[in-house]
């Protein structure tokens, strides 16, 4: 399970160095693609076949099923961690997720979430303050 949160270095090459305990979880081959809120989803390999299964089985009929495939398939590179532990970002998605040289490589259960270091400390601002209001709310459906 892929938890936690790091801040790492974005290097001039757009080269990003994984947390030791996220290369053990995710392997050699992970997908990145755009991701919600501003920030981009890594996931294993693994993972991201369910993904892509799931979305390829969406009702095409549907505008919002097919601007959500788009989204994430569309978006998404195929990469390699490299032997000192390291992915490349491509340009686009840098831009997507406004990335500089700081960023926050969050785990959250089966994807590692990439944030601008400024935009995860906003968001983590407004969720913290509502965690509260989403803890009732998943209270309510069983979940805690």
């Amino acid at each position: 399970m892929l938890i936690g949160e790091y801040l790492h270095t974005l290097d001039p090459k757009k080269r990003l160095s994984l947390p030791a305990k996220f290369r053990k979880e995710v392997g050699r081959k992970v997908v990145i693609t755009r991701g919600l809120d501003s920030c981009l989803f890594m996931f294993p390999e693994k993972a991201w076949i369910k993904i892509a299964q799931k979305l390829s089985d969406l009702p095409v009929g549907q505008a919002d099923t097919r601007g959500m495939a788009r989204f994430l398939l569309a978006g998404a590179v195929e990469t390699e961690v490299d032997g000192a532990g390291r992915i490349l970002i491509p340009e686009y998605l840098k831009d997507f997720a406004e990335l500089r040289s700081r960023v926050v490589l969050a785990g959250v259960s089966d994807r590692i979430e990439i944030w601008n270091e400024k935009t995860w400390e906003e968001y983590k601002r407004k969720i913290e303050k509502g965690a509260d209001q989403m803890a009732q709310a998943l209270g309510n459906m069983g979940i805690l």
